[in-house]
């Protein structure tokens, strides 16, 4: 009897220690939050995010919200005759002029003069390249002398008698005339006053 009871007990301690470990091992089971491989997933998710909401930087490494705004391209610039000789007096000759929409332009290229050897005049050195169109101010004073003018000092014409006059002449002696011209800082004509030459 005492070895059946013996039996019996210890029956009943290994039963309850066997639930003891089922509970003990279900508790450590429950499911308190993601397991590694979704803890990763998530982890990658919220990487994702905050990527897609970060402006992608510039070609060129610069951060974009540090980056300066584009600028408007500036107004046309004048011309490179125009910006070359605004505020200059240049020494030209002119190869030929017309008047168009109320405006005067003439056709020039850079020439150089030399003193006459033998008489108060000029010696008129042509110039090499080609001829370029700039305008004269409504404006603009136009002196001219012999053999453009009608004397030897030179005297005021009006813009379209000076093209009559200037376009009356063959080319071979329009290219043996100098003029000194004076330009506004625009580069438009503001003075024509040709060279005595005898």
């Amino acid at each position: 009897m005492r070895v059946a009871h013996r039996r019996t007990t210890t029956v009943r301690c290994l039963t309850a220690l066997t639930l003891g470990l089922l509970a003990l091992t279900g508790c450590s089971g429950q499911d308190d939050g993601p397991d590694d491989g979704q803890a990763a997933t998530a982890t990658a998710s919220a990487t994702a995010s905050v990527a897609s909401t970060t402006p992608a930087p510039s070609s060129d490494g610069t951060d974009p919200s540090t980056a300066p705004s584009a600028i408007a391209p500036s107004a046309t610039a004048a011309s490179g005759t125009a910006a070359r000789w605004a505020g200059t007096k240049q020494f030209v000759q002119i190869d030929g002029a017309r008047t168009a929409d109320g405006r005067t332009y003439l056709s020039v290229r850079p020439a150089e003069k030399k003193p006459h050897p033998q008489f108060e005049a000029w010696v008129i050195v042509p110039g090499e390249g080609p001829y370029t169109e700039v305008s004269m101010t409504e404006d603009a004073q136009v002196l001219l002398s012999v053999p453009l003018g009608d004397a030897k000092h030179p005297a005021a014409y009006a813009q379209d008698e000076f093209v009559s006059r200037l376009s009356a002449r063959p080319s071979p002696d329009r290219a043996l005339l100098g003029y000194d011209l004076s330009f506004d800082g625009q580069g438009r004509v503001t003075r024509v006053q040709s060279l005595y030459t005898p």
